[in-house]
């Protein structure tokens, strides 16, 4: 969360020395989304925050259009597909959220020899020609651990809960997870189970492992999940564990309400679902003949027990702690990583 602030306050200082606005030379060009997956709160955020910047960029003329498109299924083949669609639709940029890292290269590459620019996110491609803009999801997961490790020295046994299953998120973030738990093996990983970000599909696949688990000391998450987690373990009657949330506006209530009750204590961390407007501007700027490098990597956004309520208070309800980025933060990004 400081690491954000940082990053955008930074940005606020620096305005007076960039350009307010894009150059002419995009106004008439069009930047279409393909997105993957919307099945969770995190994802209807990602999408609200799109809709909201690229509109106003619209809307000011500094772009001809920034048309946001999702498959039916999380699928690399419907999404390929989709992007071929936009090769022949005639788009300048296409910023992806990726179903796989290397499932999509191929249908990146034709876009690229067509000329078009490629801006991944979040679920990043390994396609060379494309840009890449993400989190250290290995950190996110690992600095989980070690939280834990600060707060219950004696260790215990754990409850990991993944996301979706195959995709490049998921993996990163567990095998940060599985790092942590290696620098600190006083903790052990008990149980596994995919909750899809989603919290629904979390609290039922925890109910159904935990009458085969031990007692639980914590629960390593990577979000949309850990009220879910919260629920199960509550219903099934046993001692709630130190549940590491994911900035949705659930998890953040749940939080603050048990904090009140008895003092309850963990902490909270995702990226935030408007790097989406980052990825936006980002190929805006490439296509304005900005120099950029081709992989750019933004703080993840944690909430910590003193900060919970201001961010709680700023976050819509049923929605996700957020940071939406204007054209000067991208500016700021790009010239940090040159």
């Amino acid at each position: 969360m400081k690491a954000t602030r940082i990053l955008l306050a930074t940005a606020a200082l620096c305005v007076s020395a960039m350009p307010m606005t894009a150059l002419a030379d995009t106004s008439g060009k069009k930047i279409a989304l393909s997105n993957n997956y919307a099945g969770n709160s995190w994802r209807q955020a990602m999408l609200t925050s799109w809709e909201k910047v690229t509109g106003e960029a619209v809307k000011a003329g500094q772009v001809a259009a920034a048309d946001a498109f999702t498959t039916a299924e999380n699928q690399a083949t419907e999404q390929a597909a989709q992007i071929q669609n936009m090769i022949l639709q005639g788009y300048d940029a296409i910023v992806i959220n990726a179903a796989s890292p290397t499932a999509l290269n191929g249908a990146v590459k034709e876009a690229c020899d067509a000329g078009i620019t490629v801006v991944s996110f979040d679920g990043i491609v390994t396609e060379p020609c494309a840009w890449r803009i993400a989190v250290d999801f290995k950190e996110m997961g690992r600095s989980q651990v070690e939280y834990l490790s600060g707060k219950l020295p004696q260790g215990g046994n754990l409850l990991e809960i993944r996301g979706l299953a195959g995709v490049f998120v998921d993996d990163e973030i567990s095998a940060g997870i599985h790092a942590g738990v290696e620098q600190f093996p006083q903790f052990k990983i008990v149980g596994s189970v995919h909750g899809d970000w989603a919290q629904d599909v979390a609290q039922k696949a925890v109910a159904g492992i935990l009458p085969s688990l031990p007692d639980l000391v914590g629960v390593v998450t990577q979000g949309g999940d850990g009220y879910g987690a919260a629920q199960a373990i509550a219903a099934a009657n046993r001692k709630m564990p130190v549940i590491v949330m994911g900035n949705r506006e659930d998890e953040l209530k749940w939080w603050k309400e048990q904090k009140d009750a008895n003092g309850y204590e963990t902490m909270s961390v995702s990226i935030a679902p408007g790097v989406s407007t980052l990825a936006f501007w980002v190929a805006q700027q490439i296509l304005d003949g900005k120099e950029v490098k081709k992989d750019l990597v933004v703080p993840f956004l944690r909430i910590d027990q003193d900060n919970l309520e201001a961010n709680l208070a700023n976050t819509q309800p049923g929605g996700v702690a957020n940071v939406e980025y204007s054209l000067e933060d991208a500016q700021k990004v790009i010239a940090s990583a040159k």
